[in-house]
């Protein structure tokens, strides 16, 4: 099991994907990977941009990483 921070869930049918933190939960719906970085930043974490492909920090649920429409 990943012990990532932050899960980016699977994408909703109507498009985007919710962004959580374990311990502190909704960070918002991201409907980009620059949406999933803001919420990232504002959560006080640094180096967001690099964060998104770091399994120890983010853990990307179903679908593919980056991707935020539903298939």
């Amino acid at each position: 099991m990943n012990a990532a921070p932050t899960v980016v869930h699977p994408p909703s049918p109507t498009g985007g994907r919710r962004v959580t933190v374990r311990q502190g939960g909704l960070l918002g719906i991201a409907h980009r990977d620059h949406d999933a970085v803001e919420f990232l930043r504002r959560a006080g974490l640094e180096d967001t941009e690099t964060l998104l492909d770091d399994p120890h920090w983010v853990e990307w649920r179903d679908g593919r990483a980056h991707e935020y429409e539903a298939a």
